[in-house]
């Protein structure tokens, strides 16, 4: 029996809550185990609950989404957990600031609020198993004026087997495991395998921070 993804919603909006809430819980592969109002209450059931997946509003009082996503993957907080997090920042806006600001802080992805129930339910799923939820257009915006200046490559990169860097590049530029697969004539297992290696020697924890790991360093 598959256990079901834990998702914690945090949004100031009950009404919005509820509604997302009857929509997830409908799915025998994903369940709600937490909700919040605002931003300090959704850190502490993170801690609480340890969800795989958090639905987290950017706009709320006391603390917001962005800051709430950075608490949430601050250093002390990610080593004391034994499995990961992923978190999703909702929004009324096509990637605006705050959303690129969360999405640098460690957070999956963005998902407008007025998301059909298919695209949400798509999207924690997404998000579970490792991928990002940005288009590439929304990808190109996050790059943006970033990384004009190029950091050094560091150590962990150069520890990556040719094999290894070759999945990178093609990690980087969005594609996902079936499409590496594809392209290098590997298993799915196998790509599997390689993108974990790659995520724990460069000290990352998924797709979107492999996208941008590697326009900080100009690897692409």
């Amino acid at each position: 029996m598959t256990i079901p993804v834990r998702v914690v919603l945090v949004d100031d909006q009950e009404l919005f809550r509820t509604g997302v809430g009857i929509i997830i819980d409908a799915h025998d592969d994903m369940e709600v185990v937490g909700s919040a109002a605002d931003g300090i209450e959704g850190v502490r059931l993170v801690d609480e609950l340890a969800p795989d997946v958090v639905l987290m509003d950017i706009r709320m009082p006391e603390l917001d989404g962005v800051e709430a996503t950075r608490q949430i993957f601050s250093p002390a907080r990610a080593a004391a957990r034994t499995r990961p997090v992923r978190v999703v920042v909702l929004t009324t806006f096509n990637l605006d600031d705050r959303a690129a600001t969360a999405i640098r802080y460690g957070a999956s992805g963005f998902l407008l609020k007025d998301a059909t129930p298919a695209m949400l339910t798509d999207a924690i799923r997404t998000v579970h198993a490792g991928n990002a939820v940005l288009a590439p257009d929304d990808l190109t915006s996050l790059m943006e004026g970033r990384f004009r200046s190029r950091t050094p490559v560091p150590a962990g990169y150069r520890e990556l087997t040719t094999k290894e860097q070759e999945i990178f590049v093609l990690l980087a530029a969005g594609l996902s495991n079936a499409e590496v697969s594809g392209r290098l004539f590997l298993s799915e297992s196998t790509v599997k395998t390689h993108v974990g290696a790659i995520l724990r020697k460069l000290d990352l924890r998924d797709r979107v921070q492999i996208v941008v790991f590697a326009h900080e360093h100009g690897l692409v």
